[in-house]
């Protein structure tokens, strides 16, 4: 099982992180150590500015390589909701060096996943509304209606260049409102107005 992110896949979350809009999909992984398996994330000590980035998830459902995007929807039935940690301060330095980041997105309990998943056959999957609430107060909120890229587009693309396979996940990005972080707090993510995500930072 591998973990696929996007990126940029939002015009408001690209403005506020002073980015380009992609005229593609791009994409990056994390491991499957990634995946964090409690309800409890421990603040990792190797950085200060630890951000929370709400997104819909896609869970593949049979394997596919170079997938049209009419037949896209054959490769996946479900869709959950996630949560892709970042290092911030790790990243932006990174970046300015020219260097790769996974170590800011891909290190262990990185990317939060909700036990819960909606079958697409029960929603409109260009109507899903998602978001995040730090503390008691929503700080993100999304609908898929607002994706440059959508989730048969996303399919299609990733395929061209990386097979997929039964149980991978797409993490299809996230909307604007991203922030840090600290011991304490408590984030609670929604999907469809259903509770997906409770999480302690600890």
């Amino acid at each position: 099982m591998k973990i696929i992110c996007i990126g940029r896949n939002y015009s408001d979350h690209a403005k506020e992180m002073n980015a380009s809009l992609p005229t593609s999909p791009l994409f990056f992984f994390k491991p499957d150590t990634a995946i964090l398996k409690t309800r409890d994330f421990y603040y990792p000590e190797f950085t200060n500015d630890l951000h929370y980035e709400i997104e819909l998830v896609v869970k593949i459902s049979k394997v596919g390589k170079h997938i049209t995007v009419e037949n896209a929807p054959n490769y996946y039935n479900e869709i959950g909701l996630g949560i892709d940690f970042t290092a911030r301060d790790i990243q932006q330095e990174c970046k300015e060096k020219g260097l790769p980041w996974e170590k800011a997105k891909a290190f262990d309990n990185s990317a939060v996943l909700s036990a819960t998943f909606l079958n697409k056959k029960n929603i409109d999957l260009n109507n899903i509304n998602f978001g995040l609430a730090l503390n008691g107060e929503t700080v993100q909120s999304g609908n898929s209606c607002d994706m440059i890229f959508s989730i048969d587009y996303i399919i299609s693309y990733i395929s061209q260049f990386v097979t997929l396979k039964t149980g991978d996940l797409i993490y299809t990005g996230t909307p604007k409102g991203v922030g840090p972080v600290k011991i304490g707090d408590k984030l609670v993510g929604h999907l469809e107005n259903k509770v997906c995500i409770e999480l302690k930072i600890k």
